[in-house]
C-alpha cells in the first residue's frame, strides 16, 4: 500500500488533513486488498491521533472499535492514542494532558502529539475564557496541563490578573468584535423601503 500522501502530510505538518487522508487510504486499501488483511501495516495510532487532532472524537471512537484485538495487543502506541480519545470522550479535560505524557511516543508520531497538545491547550484556554470570570490557579493548571507557575505565566501573558493572596485568577474577557458594514447605499434603500411602508 502506498502511504506517500500520509508521509507527505506528516512531513509538511499538515495535521488537519491526515484524518481525511487516512480515511481515503483505508477505503482504497480495503477495496484493493479484498480478503487480504492489511491491519498489520496500517498506521492506526496516527489515524486515531489525526481524528483526535481535528476534534472528531466520534470517528476516533468508531475507528478504535474497528481495530482488531490482536493489533491492540501488539501495538501499545495505538492503546495510548485511544487513552487520549477516551479522556476527551468522557470530557475529563484535565486527564488529557496526563494521557499525552504517560506514553513515550515514537519518533514518527511525536510531532503530531506535540501539535495536538498545543492545539488542545489553546482550546482549553478558550473554554476557560468563555466559562469563567475567576478561577483558581490550581484548576487553571489542571485544564492547561501545566504546573501552576507555567499556567499563571501563560494566562498573565493573555491579560489575566493574579491575586496572590487568594490564589485566584481574574479572567480578562476578549472584546467581542462585531463588524457591521452598512454603506450609504444600503442605508438609502432601507430608508426608501421604510418610507414606502409608511405611505
Amino acid at each position: 500500500m502506498d502511504f506517500s500522501p500520509l508521509t507527505d502530510a506528516l512531513s509538511s505538518k499538515s495535521y488537519g488533513k491526515i484524518a481525511d487522508i487516512c480515511d481515503e487510504l483505508m477505503l482504497k486499501g480495503a477495496a484493493e486488498m479484498e480478503g487480504v488483511p492489511f491491519e498489520e501495516e496500517w498506521p492506526f495510532a496516527i489515524h486515531l491521533l489525526a481524528h483526535i487532532y481535528v476534534n472528531d472524537i466520534n470517528s476516533a471512537r468508531y475507528l478504535w472499535k474497528s481495530i482488531p484485538a490482536a493489533v491492540k495487543e501488539r501495538q501499545p502506541e495505538v492503546v495510548a492514542a485511544w487513552r487520549i480519545g477516551q479522556r476527551l470522550w468522557t470530557r475529563d479535560y484535565a486527564a488529557v494532558h496526563e494521557a499525552i505524557r504517560a506514553f513515550d511516543w515514537s519518533q514518527q508520531i511525536q510531532p503530531l502529539v506535540v501539535a495536538f497538545s498545543e492545539v488542545y491547550t489553546k482550546r482549553m484556554f478558550q473554554l476557560l475564557l468563555s466559562a469563567y470570570s475567576t478561577i483558581g490557579i490550581q484548576d487553571t493548571a489542571l485544564f492547561l496541563g501545566m504546573n501552576e507557575d507555567d499556567a499563571t505565566n501563560y494566562v498573565v501573558q493573555q491579560g489575566w490578573v493574579v491575586d496572590p493572596d487568594s490564589r485566584m485568577l481574574t479572567v480578562k474577557k476578549q472584546p467581542v468584535k462585531t463588524e457591521q458594514k452598512l454603506d450609504s447605499s444600503k442605508l438609502h434603500r432601507l430608508t426608501e423601503y421604510v418610507f414606502h411602508l409608511e405611505h
